[in-house]
């Protein structure tokens, strides 16, 4: 369990990089800010009051700005998925504190928040037999972009799909 720090948490804008991102999904499929790979960071923590604090006021303290951010919870811990902003001095962060932290390939697919996009990603994907293992994402509702963190079978072959 990771020991309190000093500071605030940050607060991560999975959509900062794409603001300005237009993609076009349908017939063709066109983009200008293409889908690449980044690092997702796994943590397994106690499922108690105040540990996803301490684990926000550690990424803070070391100024990593948490990008994207995901929990699942069971009864007696929880996993907590996120993208930063320097996955290598976090890992070394959660490390030095005990924490177990596992990284693994994610896509970022930046796209339109409107109806069907998501559906459009998942058809392409299902047409190359590129299985979607999980997925998180969130748009403030008038925002006309969003990002989508997409861990799939193969990120490989999914990175190539939806870039072409």
């Amino acid at each position: 369990m990771l020991p309190a720090v000093a500071g605030k948490a940050p607060v991560g804008s999975p959509t900062a990089h794409f603001e300005n991102s237009r993609l076009a999904f349908g017939a063709g499929w066109r983009h200008r800010t293409p889908v690449h790979l980044a690092t997702q960071l796994a943590l397994f923590l106690d499922n108690r009051p105040g540990t996803l604090a301490r684990v926000c006021e550690a990424l803070a303290e070391a100024k990593i700005n948490i990008q994207a951010f995901s929990t699942s919870d069971t009864v007696d811990h929880s996993v907590v998925r996120m993208v930063v902003d320097d996955p290598h001095k976090a890992i070394a962060v959660f490390e030095k504190r005990g924490a177990m932290v596992v990284e693994s390939d994610i896509l970022l697919v930046p796209g339109d928040n409107k109806p069907g996009s998501l559906a459009n990603i998942a058809k392409k994907l299902a047409a190359a037999k590129v299985n979607i293992e999980y997925a998180y994402c969130a748009t403030a509702p008038n925002a006309k972009t969003g990002l989508l963190v997409l861990r799939t079978n193969d990120s490989k072959k999914a990175l190539k799909v939806l870039n072409t």
